[in-house]
């Protein structure tokens, strides 16, 4: 566990209780409540995981910025005040956290955040839709999500679909690897590519049920490794979307991108939402689907770690 932060974590009763009697938890980003789907869709989204996690055996913490405090475990009051977009809710990433804090203002997390503080509160499973990565064209960009430096750092087990499906896949797999983070493909050494099961990239391990990524979690904590084990979760087949279909929605958002100069880290919001429309909202139920799964998976590693 962490110890240089010296700012108090403001923990849910449900979350207390089970830290107290280390049972199992299951954390959750709420970037993707404020800034990864529209409204009320988030919010339905967010109450369903919590819904799932608890139904198989753990606790849900989504983690938030409200007023400067640094939030774990939301009431439903405060799900609904991430989600409104009528709030100014600030995406906040590891370089916006001391502001947003300093500042006393409200923020979701991203997945670097979410890992971050997950790890300093002693949560060991993190379960979200898509990690951030690097980016199609990080040359002239050197546009890199800070997700990757993070979850370097920090010792956690991260379940997500993939890298997101606009991000460069095996520049991301390449920067994990030099980072020494994990990869583990569940049930398959294809690693997904978010919204699609496919990518023609193959991973070189797999977890075949959740003991097998809780005993690989307990061996590197046991060999003093730092770093998150990365646990990609595909899409389930029903939901998938062909390669060949996203990636050209993909490349139609990236050149409106280009072409409105948008940068930094409104760049993701902007490309989910036009490969929404793209789509036909078939890429967010996709996204709704998926991370559905994540949460269920989370939960039984969750339960797996504490036997």
């Amino acid at each position: 566990m962490k110890t240089k932060c010296e700012y108090k974590i403001i923990y849910s009763q449900e979350v207390f209780e089970a830290l107290k009697k280390n049972k199992p938890i299951v954390a959750l980003e709420s970037t993707i409540i404020s800034h990864g789907m529209p409204y009320p869709t988030n919010k339905e989204v967010s109450l369903e995981l919590e819904r799932i996690i608890k139904e198989n055996g753990a606790t849900p913490a989504t983690i938030a910025i409200i007023n400067g405090d640094i939030c774990v475990g939301l009431t439903d009051e405060l799900l609904e005040y991430i989600a409104n977009p009528q709030n100014e809710i600030i995406k906040t990433s590891i370089r916006d956290l001391p502001y947003v804090v300093g500042k006393k203002l409200s923020g979701a997390t991203t997945v670097a955040t979410t890992s971050y503080i997950a790890t300093l509160a002693g949560i060991e499973v993190f379960v979200t839709g898509g990690l951030g990565g690097v980016h199609r064209n990080v040359s002239d960009t050197l546009d890199i999500s800070n997700d990757l430096e993070e979850v370097a750092k920090d010792d956690l087990i991260i379940v997500s679909s993939g890298v997101k499906s606009i991000l460069d896949i095996p520049k991301t797999l390449e920067y994990l690897e030099t980072k020494g983070v994990l990869s583990l493909g569940y049930k398959t050494k294809e690693m997904p590519s978010f919204y699609s099961r496919e990518s023609g990239i193959n991973l070189e391990y797999m977890a075949e049920n959740p003991k097998d990524v809780a005993e690989i979690y307990k061996a590197k904590r046991g060999l003093g490794l730092s770093g998150s084990v990365l646990v990609f979760n595909p899409i389930d087949e029903k939901y998938s979307y062909p390669k060949k279909s996203i990636d050209e929605a993909i490349d139609k958002a990236l050149l409106k991108a280009q072409e409105k100069n948008i940068i930094g880290k409104k760049v993701t919001p902007f490309l989910l939402a036009e490969i929404k429309d793209t789509t036909g909202g078939k890429s967010l139920e996709a996204n709704i689907n998926l991370v559905k799964s994540n949460a269920l998976l989370g939960a039984l590693i969750a339960k797996e770690l504490k036997k």
